[in-house]
């Protein structure tokens, strides 16, 4: 089989180590310059508790490189699915699918409207990457995986995907009801993310403070209301399960987290203000989500327009940007 993985930031580098180390052609696509060059020049440098071993994994960030394959792994951030999915749809091979493993919800529909509604599977994953160079990544935390078919694919794909996964090592179980699946993982990153991103915790310090859990356990009983009322049978141990996971992932910096400390775009309007849009769709108030999803926005906001306009004042004074005016 072969694989490629669309959008090798940590998460991606690290799923396609793992099933290049099981013996499986596998290649890692990023639009991360610097972040490709450092793996085709000394291999992807993986951490894990304070050892780090070197997989020599293909890397390629020229989309034009690609080869056709049978697997597309899409660990991109939720604002850049679009683009994501139109590579996707240029390099599978008739036969072939693609599975999104991205935090939030609406990723699915958007590669299934671009490719075709048979050839997608959406999953979920407790590992935890962090990115600490170009070129190299920490094994933060693991924990179990799960795929399934979404739309008109078969649950026989999502079982062969499944089956590769396993050949790796990685933790993996198929389930027919995915979408219940992601409505779990996203209460446990509406738990987490947007709270470490601004507080600029670890995973694991979400717990050292009652008024911090009591903040994350509000966020996800609001979570629960909405996926209750549109009738999504979301388990009453999601709570719980927010609290295993800050301590199975207690060194790692949340995805969104990493995104505001590198000042990029955050995935806030597929996880908490996915909550908040369909509560106002439902009649339901939500004002710890409301609240979280505002205020990473407004950061967000002001650190977008101050790297533009670092960026844009650079280039002028290179030569190579634009007159004012």
């Amino acid at each position: 089989m072969k694989i490629t993985v669309v959008g090798a930031g940590a998460m991606g580098s690290l799923f396609g180590a793992m099933l290049f180390e099981a013996g499986l052609n596998v290649s890692l696509f990023t639009t991360n310059v610097a972040h490709t060059a450092a793996i085709q020049n000394d291999g992807l440098k993986i951490e894990v508790s304070g050892k780090t071993r070197t997989v020599p994994v293909s890397a390629i960030s020229d989309p034009i490189n690609l080869d056709p394959v049978d697997l597309v792994i899409v660990l991109v951030k939720s604002p850049q699915t679009q683009p994501a999915a139109k590579t996707a749809k240029k390099i599978l091979k008739p036969n072939g699918v693609a599975l999104t493993l991205q935090n939030g919800l609406g990723n699915a529909d958007i590669i299934a409207a671009t490719i075709s509604p048979n050839k997608v599977l959406a999953g979920s994953t407790s590992h935890g990457a962090t990115m600490l160079a170009p070129g190299r990544i920490r094994h933060a935390g693991k924990g179990p995986s799960v795929i399934g078919p979404w739309g008109a694919c078969k649950l026989q794909c999502a079982q062969m995907i499944a089956g590769h996964f396993a050949q790796a090592g990685i933790d993996i179980t198929v389930s027919d009801k995915i979408e219940t699946v992601l409505w779990q993982k996203l209460l446990i990153n509406i738990g987490i993310n947007a709270i470490t991103a601004l507080t600029g915790i670890k995973n694991g310090q979400l717990l050292d403070l009652a008024v911090t859990q009591e903040l994350s356990r509000q966020a996800v009983l609001e979570g629960m209301q909405v996926a209750q009322a549109l009738g999504i049978d979301v388990s009453n141990d999601v709570v719980e399960n927010v609290v295993k996971i800050a301590k199975a992932t207690a060194n790692n910096r949340s995805s969104m987290g990493q995104d505001v400390d590198r000042h990029r775009e955050t995935e806030i309007n597929a996880i908490n203000g996915l909550i908040v849009r369909q509560a106002q769709k439902l009649g339901l108030t939500v004002p710890i989500n409301q609240t979280l999803t505002t205020l990473i926005q407004t950061l967000q906001t002001h650190y977008l327009e101050q790297k533009g306009a670092d960026e844009y004042g650079s280039r002028k004074n290179d030569g190579k940007g634009y007159p004012p005016g």
